[in-house]
Formats: structure tokens, sequence, C-alpha cells
């Protein structure tokens, strides 16, 4: 069925940063990130773990490096990686050398917990210029660096932008201008206050997160609530969904929330009544089995399992495909039109039968 795919904000305009295969900020999509939680020197699994979190939508992988091991297998590692490989930096310089060097596409790195950062600052931009890497100031409010914290007394907003555009102006000084910046926060509001004082001050790509932010439930409820904000207001040009959770799981929420904000093509979206005293047949298990059924679908088909009268038959013929359940039967709806009525034995068999069938009519990019 029709619908308006408008981004509620157009994205403010950022600076193009080449990643890789892949572009950040400017008119580039919005990317999703995650990060690996396999021991980096584990080539074969850290692989195998990418290769999950492409098939999830995945488009920038971060892998961590914090011993020499780890950074001698970051080159076999980019160069059989899919999509851009990032190393993530923390305390010893000589890794984002040896990250640059082993053909990553970026770095990111810490300047809050890295020793002596500064004084390298000419050396790395050198370094990064002479093999295309792109960076990115990851400024996070658990390692600020400590001149900072010394004149705000805790990671405010003020604190963490000061805190990235003051190694900013370094990397400018040297005439190096190809990194990101993210000012992360586990508190919600401190974050989104602080990228929106980021946006009003720099142009350079912003790469969005809630740090820490929690098991499943609490972090996807607490990324989505800051990203949404940000993201409705045009900021934001990368994103990581931070879970105590696979990061495959990181990959589905940030997917599933740019689809939601029009800000990435629809796939497969399940339309289900929330139940109430009304429904007569069991909603939750129907589509739990209509998902599980469909999890491998590209293509951008609504399907809508509904439960009783009131706003089933509208919802269903709304939808791509959809049923409108009761009395012991549903009506199958394709494209707005009732196909036909089965018993409620039949209705989940039904479903995926049309939805094969319109699916591969549509293709995987209607």
């Amino acid at each position: 069925m029709s619908e308006d795919t408008t981004p509620l904000a157009p994205r403010k305009k950022t600076r193009k940063v080449k990643l890789g295969s892949v572009y950040v900020g400017g008119d580039a999509p919005i990317t999703v990130q995650t990060m690996t939680t396999t021991p980096t020197h584990d080539i074969d699994a850290t692989l195998g773990q990418i290769a999950e979190v492409v098939a999830a939508g995945c488009d920038i992988v971060r892998v961590a490096c914090p011993r020499q091991e780890d950074a001698d297998a970051l080159g076999a590692i980019a160069a059989k990686s899919p999509i851009p490989v990032v190393a993530d930096i923390h305390f010893q310089p000589r890794y984002v050398f040896a990250a640059i060097e082993a053909g990553c596409a970026g770095v990111r790195v810490n300047p809050g917990n890295i020793k002596a950062f500064d004084d390298q600052i000419s050396e790395i931009a050198s370094a990064a210029s002479a093999h295309g890497t792109a960076l990115r100031i990851g400024i996070n409010a658990g390692s600020l660096d400590d001149r900072v914290m010394e004149k705000y007394g805790r990671a405010t907003p003020e604190a963490l932008v000061e805190s990235a555009l003051n190694e900013a102006r370094l990397f400018e000084e040297v005439g190096f201008y190809d990194f990101g910046i993210s000012v992360k926060h586990h508190d919600v509001v401190t974050m989104v206050e602080a990228y929106r004082l980021l946006s009003q001050r720099c142009d350079y790509p912003l790469h969005l997160g809630v740090t820490e932010a929690g098991p499943l439930q609490q972090g996807t409820v607490k990324s989505c609530a800051g990203f949404s904000i940000l993201l409705a207001e045009g900021i934001g040009d990368t994103i990581r969904v931070s879970l105590s959770a696979p990061p495959v799981e990181e990959v589905k929420v940030g997917s599933r929330l740019l689809e939601s904000l029009h800000l990435r093509p629809r796939t497969l979206e399940i339309i289900s009544c929330p139940t109430c005293g009304r429904c007569q047949v069991d909603v939750y298990s129907l589509a739990e089995q209509v998902t599980a059924e469909l999890k491998d679908f590209t293509a951008p088909l609504r399907v809508a399992v509904m439960g009783c009268i009131v706003n089933g038959p509208g919802e269903a013929r709304e939808a791509d495909i959809g049923v409108a359940s009761g009395n012991g039967k549903g009506q199958i709806f394709v494209r707005g039109e009732v196909i036909e009525t089965v018993p409620e034995a039949d209705i989940l068999s039904s479903l995926v039968a049309h939805a094969h069938r319109v699916a591969d009519e549509m293709g995987p990019s209607e």
C-alpha cells in the first residue's frame, strides 16, 4: 500500500567522511554500527560475528584492540570483512598507528585515556592521511579528560562538547578533517543536550550513542528515546545502540529505529494489536509465529495480525497482507481486498502463503 516516507526533519548538512566503502555525513544515508564481543585476536570468531551483524543490516563494525595480539589480527580482519572495520583504541597510542597501517577503514580514539595523545596528533594525522583512514574522536562521560573534569566537576553537556572540540581543533591545526565526533553519556537528557550543543558548534559528522545503556529492554528504550529526539531534529549521521546483549540485537534495534523514522528503507513490518478483552484469537502466539515464518524476508512487506473487529479490518486492509480474526475464523486481506475467509487453524499457513506470493511480486526494493 502507498505510504508517506518523508522524515520528520531534513538532516543537518555535515562534512562527508569516507570510511572504507561507506560514507558518513553529508548526504550519505545514516549508518548502523555495532561492536564485536569476541576476542579480536580470534580472527575466525570475530569474522563470524561480523558476518552475523552484516546479515542483520550492520553497515560499520568496531573491534576492540586492547593487546598486541589484537593489533596483529587487524590486518586479516580488515581485509576479509565485508563492511568497514573501525579499531577501538584506548590507553596505547601505538595501536592507533598499528590499526592505520593494518588497513582499518577507521580508528576510534579516546583522548581522555590515551596518555600523551595530544602530543602525537601531527603524526597520527599524517599516518591517517597517507592510508586514507578516517578517525572518530570518541568522548565518553566515563573517561573524560582530567583537565575538563577539573573545570566542570562532572561530565556535563558543556564538558563533553568542550573536550571534543579541543581535540578537533588540534587536528584542524595540522590540516586533518577526516573525522567524526561522538559525545556519549549514559543519561539520555545529558546526551541529547550534548549532541544538540555539538551540532550547533561544528559541522563534523556525529556518531550518536547512549553509552552503557543497559540490558536489552532498558538499553533499547534509552537509546531509542535519545536517538529519536535528535534524529527528529536532523541531528546524527551514524548510530550505535549500546546494549548488554549480542551485537546482532544492537543492529536489529538500530535498523528498525531508522526504518520507523523513515530514515532507512522499510523491510518486513509486522503490525499486531496489543490485545484486550475483545480478542477472540491468541494474537501473541500468532504474531510470533508469523514473524518467525517471515524472518528472512527482505521485501518491504507490511503484515497485519489483528484480533478483533474494532480496528482489525481497517488495519488489515491498509497492510500488504492482513488478517482480521474472530469467531474461530479469519478474513485474509491482500492489498486491501478480502481474498478468503479461513478457519482459525489455517490463518498462519494462509498468511504465509500469500506473503510469499506478494513478496515475490514486490521484489526486495519495491
